[in-house]
């Protein structure tokens, strides 16, 4: 399996969090479950495969992507499928960056799938045979690159006020995220605005998703977890709160997540269904 990362410099640096490229992927599973991350994505099928998102509660499919699509923010799971020999081309938005290069508010884009096509038009069709004609991930990177540098806009980046609320939300205990939403300049509603606009989801959810992607780092590949504890350690209410919180953003709760051993996987974020796929 080829797997590379592209090494980012300014601007795009401070926008994306990675573009990674893979061919060749041998999976041994058929659907991956996706908590969600406050991240936005593009998505290049390079494979012609057609890929499928499923229904949360009974796995039915309920939506086909080929060729590009969108990932907008999620507050929710997402599952989503997977193919043997797969190859695709990924650019993963930091939570502040996807509105430089959208121009839209970026929370007309939460808990959806896109055809790409559909909003960007043709061009993105354009770049995805620029992506298939690169020799190597090198070249296909350099076309992604060039690409978003003609879409970024410097003048649709967040004032620093605003970066600051996200920036604290995602380093300080949840505890504080009263805080720190008060002391914002303009009153709530104009940060709750703000943050749709240029973040796509509101600041108390960035706040929850936040914390629940720190639980999940935090009990990787650890044994006799003590539930309680890690309740009380990052600021849930009680055990039961956190088991709900648990269960709404991967589907599973505490128990069933580690009995599926979850969480010895490399990736913090997605996680295997259907292995027999």
């Amino acid at each position: 399996m080829i797997f590379e990362t592209h090494i980012l410099e300014k601007p795009l640096v401070d926008y994306i969090e990675t573009i990674f490229y893979y061919k060749d992927f041998k999976s041994d599973h058929s659907i991956e479950r996706l908590v969600p991350t406050g991240h936005v994505f593009i998505v290049f099928e390079l494979d012609g495969f057609e890929y499928h998102t499923y229904d949360r509660k009974t796995l039915e499919p309920n939506g086909s992507y080929k060729n590009v699509w969108i990932s907008g923010m999620h507050k929710d799971y997402l599952s989503i499928s997977t193919h043997q020999d797969s190859e695709m081309l990924v650019i993963q938005f930091k939570a502040n960056g996807a509105y430089p290069f959208f121009n839209t508010p970026i929370n007309q884009f939460n808990n959806k799938v896109i055809d790409a096509q559909d909003f960007f038009g043709n061009e993105v069709l354009e770049l995805r045979q620029q992506i298939l004609n690169g020799k190597n991930a090198s070249e296909k990177f350099k076309s992604v690159e060039k690409w978003l540098k003609l879409k970024f806009d410097i003048d649709k980046t967040a004032n620093a006020e605003l970066l600051e609320v996200l920036t604290q939300l995602n380093s300080k205990l949840i505890s504080e995220s009263s805080k720190i939403i008060a002391s914002y300049p303009n009153s709530q509603k104009h940060l709750i605005n703000q943050f749709k606009t240029y973040f796509g989801l509101t600041p108390k959810v960035f706040s929850r998703i936040f914390r629940f992607n720190k639980v999940l780092k935090n009990i990787q590949n650890e044994e006799d977890l003590v539930w309680s504890q890690i309740a009380y350690e990052f600021g849930y209410s009680d055990q039961s709160h956190f088991i709900k919180e648990f269960k709404e953003f991967s589907g599973f709760n505490p128990q069933e997540f580690i009995n599926s051993d979850f969480h010895k996987d490399d990736e913090t974020n997605f996680f295997p269904l259907g292995r027999e796929g």
